[in-house]
């Protein structure tokens, strides 16, 4: 004799929520480049060879003056390392739970772009608001960056301070008995 089929109706199983959590991952690719547009502007305003508000040395408003060069590149530095660990620090408390791999590479991405847009945003500003170059003495002695390794530092800064933070919280964590 055969045994009767029971036929149990299928319970629809809900949609996960991809789209919020795929948004709020998403804007760790996207919040740096837009603070890159930020951190353009404020490096054109604190460079020298810019409006030189940090140093206000006369000699160092110049954009074609040689000695302008390091601490140009410097300010920029300064600001992508302080835009870098804020970064850092603000994803260490995203590091638990799904998706962290993908978090940490959209933020070190983000971070590669916010650099990238602050260096572009900064020489844009420049030609925008800055004295027009001296085409006497070369295309290269204007408003620019000289060292290209300036703009690895969000990133790396971002992944070191995770590093360290990651390092603190599993060597806080109480031995089990």
């Amino acid at each position: 004799m055969t045994e009767p089929t029971v036929h149990v109706p299928a319970v629809a199983e809900p949609a996960a929520a991809a789209h919020p959590r795929s948004f709020k991952e998403a804007l760790w690719l996207v919040l740096p480049p837009a603070a890159g547009v930020l951190l353009g502007v404020l490096w054109w305003l604190f460079a020298p060879g810019g409006l030189n508000l940090v140093s206000g040395n006369p000699a160092l408003a110049d954009a074609g003056n040689p000695e302008s060069w390091l601490p140009r590149d410097l300010v920029l530095a300064g600001l992508v390392l302080v835009a870098g660990c804020f970064t850092g620090v603000m994803l260490d408390g995203k590091l638990q739970g799904p998706n962290v791999a993908r978090r940490l590479t959209f933020a070190l991405v983000g971070g590669a772009l916010g650099g990238i847009v602050a260096w572009l945003v900064g020489l844009l500003t420049a030609q925008l608001f800055g004295p027009a170059p001296n085409p006497a003495v070369g295309p290269g002695y204007g408003f620019t960056l000289r060292s290209f390794a300036v703009l690895l530092l969000w990133p790396a800064a971002t992944a070191f301070i995770t590093f360290v933070l990651a390092l603190f919280g599993v060597l806080s964590k109480k031995p089990v008995k």
